[in-house]
């Protein structure tokens, strides 16, 4: 990782023309805005590629009851949980879940998010589906259609949902959707169910991602590489024949180390999965019930502090290689060619990004060669 001390980054618009030391910058000629960073640290603007911003209500209640010893899977066994969150949105009209994602997208950016993927699956009909694609990509965000996160209560089981939600849906929300999700998990889908619906949605020209992992192995690793997803998510219940497969894989895991300390499970083993060769990234899961977080920094912390991770790894996390994981290769790095986003911190180091435990250190944000935020 190159440092450069006393540093100029020279943008033209929305693009990133010139990165180098001030005592080397030219003359420039023309109208030039100076945003003047003397004693702040300059970093990419950061990506978070696993985030459900859109729903409504909250699970503050059942936060409570969990403090008080319920476990996540006994919640939604008991209506709670997702099924919960799935009730509250669809009483949500159009414009009241816009409004929620965007407040939701400025909290993302006041943490050094430029880039953020948000996933659907709050409504789990056909209405508040498109709705929250339609929210999502209008507050900025790279939509993920997340069709089968759950099974919603007025269907019998999940095949059932599965052939409504094919059928029905993925029309339109190939149209909105760049990506599809399928939370694989018991409770939830099996390898069969999410092969079918994985299928379904590569034919519908969407690239494929994976909830694998959170409680227990239920084969999404391997469905995940069979498929060729851009990612797998959430990993925490991943032993050593998950590391080996996904390391010898193109897939990208994703680690949210946030979700796993909100609801007290171990963390995902990824010093294992660097050391084993695979590509990571970490994001926030930022949800109502299980990641109540949009801070980036705070993941960072995370990734250094409980998951074992350097510094320099965990800036390749929420920058580079999430951008990866959205096909984003105009983002993530502060280089000629690259959209202009750089986040401005106040600290002496940019390590202050992950050192810095739940710090108010964004002191400002630029976003397609403007400044969108500044504390």
């Amino acid at each position: 990782m190159l440092v450069v001390d006393d540093a100029y980054v020279l943008c033209d618009g929305g693009t990133i023309v010139a990165v180098g030391r001030m005592r080397d910058l030219e003359p420039l000629d023309g109208d030039v805005e100076e945003l003047d960073g003397r004693g702040l640290c300059a970093v990419p603007g950061l990506v978070d590629c696993h985030t459900h911003p859109a729903w409504g209500g909250d699970r503050v209640e059942e936060f409570s009851l969990r403090v008080a010893g319920a476990s996540y899977e006994e919640l939604h066994a008991r209506g709670r949980g997702i099924l919960s969150t799935i009730a509250a949105t669809r009483r949500l009209d159009e414009r009241a879940l816009r409004a929620r994602v965007e407040r939701h997208a400025r909290w993302m950016l006041e943490h050094g998010t430029t880039s953020w993927e948000g996933k659907s699956g709050y409504g789990l009909d056909r209405e508040i589906e498109l709705a929250s694609l339609r929210a999502i990509r209008a507050a900025g965000g790279s939509p993920t259609w997340l069709g089968a996160h759950a099974v919603p209560p007025e269907f019998s089981d999940a095949d059932a949902y599965l052939d409504f939600a094919l059928r029905d849906v993925l029309p339109e929300a190939a149209k909105l959707a760049v990506a599809a999700d399928v939370f694989l998990e018991r409770g939830a889908f099996d390898a069969a169910q999410g092969r079918r619906y994985l299928h379904a949605c590569a034919a519908a020209g969407l690239a494929l991602r994976l909830h694998g992992d959170q409680f227990t192995e239920v084969g999404a690793i391997p469905l995940a590489v069979e498929v060729a997803a851009r990612s797998v998510d959430h990993l925490e219940a991943t032993g050593p024949g998950g590391i080996r497969t996904l390391a010898s894989s193109d897939v990208v895991g994703v680690l949210l180390p946030a979700s796993a300390l909100f609801l007290g499970r171990r963390m995902p083993p990824a010093r294992a999965l660097v050391d084993a060769g695979a590509a990571i990234a970490l994001a926030t899961d930022f949800n109502p019930g299980s990641s109540f977080t949009t801070s980036l920094p705070l993941v960072a912390s995370l990734g250094c502090t409980q998951l074992g991770l350097s510094p320099e790894e965990v800036l390749t996390a929420v920058t580079v290689n999430a951008a990866h994981v959205l096909g984003r290769s105009e983002v993530g790095l502060l280089a000629s060619g690259y959209r202009a986003d750089v986040v401005l911190l106040e600290a002496p180091d940019w390590r202050y990004l992950a050192y810095h435990l739940g710090g108010d250190i964004v002191r400002a944000v630029v976003a397609g060669g403007r400044l969108v935020h500044r504390r």
